[in-house]
């Protein structure tokens, strides 16, 4: 059984997790789901069953992560009320909630792969186009074709389909569920998707995010106790950042569970940053499958103005007034972190739900503008455009606008009033 450990009067309790725990890159897709079904959950029995669970009181409530959807029976046999928690944005939880629509009208195949139908069009993009138009699962505008929509097409074809088989997991068990909270601001899709879209019909979901640490640091240079990364950050960049002008560098992060992008991105993105002349903070993995592209001399070349870090404090960086843009992948923490701090986004997404993010970020929003490729002309020229000129003052502008409402604004009103109302549902026992 794993420690219990308390942080700013939080008791966190660990169980085993099955996965050999070293400081190699983190496991693949399919480790980590064979150690949830098939590990975890006796450990996790097991600390309910004995009262194990902070406070040793017992568990008034269970909040389950949805991904981690293997602990909803669990709390079912132990009796212990479950919530789920979905940690990304509303909309994504409506596509996936759409997958029995999808299915039962020839969309998808029973393996969760596209497929032609005689109502749609033969072209190929509007057919696309017209999977997310007709159930009305994002907002048209947004323009989604079907590899973009489906967080499940990820990898070759037997990766796809055990990444569906494990949301259809998903779906089954989370109708148990009679409420779930949600790491999201109310309002993030105007008055689109509700986000009950193919869910069960007596789910309450409430919007309670964005949950980051309000106002992080009051110096962006203190970096938090608890590391809450697997990797260790570079300090020094912050140093770095100090000896920069305000609003003049390119913050460059695709996140920590992105695969390597590859060599020839890798090595047309290291010109396009050198090419602008700006300085440049760039996040990139001390390791051969996400370095290999780097051109040889590289960071000889660029040293002084561009600095390449293996990981950073992203928080403080983000926090920091010489950022002036984020080049991401539109990962939805990294996206909340950035509406935070109100830093512009440059957004090339590479799987999942990040392509329905940048889609939101672009034209809901317009808050970021789209990379459609890392060639070094266009990773310039798009910078240019994000940081100088009239698309940059308009970007900060609508960026400004939406910080103010997500942070002190009439979302976070209702965010708090949500959490509220999940507290005083447990304490009434009437979740």
């Amino acid at each position: 059984m794993g420690s219990v450990d308390v942080v700013g009067g939080v008791a966190l309790a660990s169980i085993p997790s099955g996965i050999p725990d070293d400081d190699e890159e983190p496991p693949g897709f399919a480790s980590i789901a064979h150690a949830m079904e098939h590990h975890m959950p006796a450990h996790l029995e097991q600390m309910l069953a004995r009262g194990e669970a902070p406070g040793a009181r017992g568990a008034a409530c269970l909040i389950v992560d949805v991904l981690a959807s293997w602990a909803v029976p669990v709390a079912s046999r132990c009796g212990v009320p479950v919530v789920g928690f979905w940690p990304a944005m509303l909309a994504t939880f409506g596509v996936v909630a759409a997958i029995p629509e999808l299915l039962s009208k020839g969309f998808i195949s029973d393996c969760g792969s596209p497929i032609s139908t005689e109502g749609l069009n033969k072209d190929e993009a509007k057919a696309d186009l017209q999977i997310a138009n007709n159930l009305r699962i994002v907002p048209e505008d947004l323009q989604l074709g079907t590899k973009e929509l489906l967080p499940w097409l990820v990898g070759c074809a037997a990766s796809q389909r055990s990444r569906f088989a494990f949301w259809l997991q998903i779906l089954q068990r989370a109708k148990s569920l009679r409420c779930l909270l949600v790491n999201s601001f109310p309002g993030e899709a105007a008055d689109v998707v509700s986000g009950q879209h193919g869910a069960p019909q007596d789910l309450r979901i409430l919007q309670v995010g964005p949950l980051l640490t309000d106002g992080l640091l009051d110096d962006p240079h203190e970096l938090p106790a608890e590391n809450p990364s697997m990797w260790q950050a570079d300090g020094s960049c912050m140093d770095w950042l100090d000896q920069q002008r305000a609003g003049s560098v390119i913050y460059v992060s695709f996140g920590s569970w992105v695969a390597p992008i590859g060599p020839v991105k890798i090595s047309e993105l290291a010109h396009g940053l050198e090419a602008t002349g700006r300085p440049f903070l760039w996040v990139l993995k001390n390791d051969p499958s996400w370095r290999a592209g780097l051109p040889s001399g590289y960071m000889e070349t660029v040293a002084g103005r561009g600095k390449v870090v293996s990981w950073a404090p992203q928080g403080g960086v983000l926090a920091h007034e010489a950022v002036g843009c984020y080049l991401t992948h539109c990962g939805w923490n990294s996206t909340l972190e950035a509406i935070q701090h109100g830093v512009r986004l440059l957004c090339y997404p590479v799987s999942g739900d990040q392509f329905i993010n940048s889609a939101f970020i672009v034209k809901m929003w317009e808050i970021g503008i789209r990379l459609r490729s890392t060639g070094r002309g266009d990773v310039k020229d798009y910078i240019e455009r994000i940081l100088e000129g009239e698309d940059g003052r308009r970007l900060q502008e609508k960026m400004n606008e939406l910080r103010e409402r997500v942070a002190v604004g009439e979302a976070r009103f209702v965010a708090k009033k949500n959490l509220k109302a999940f507290v005083d549902g447990i304490k009434r026992d009437d979740l």
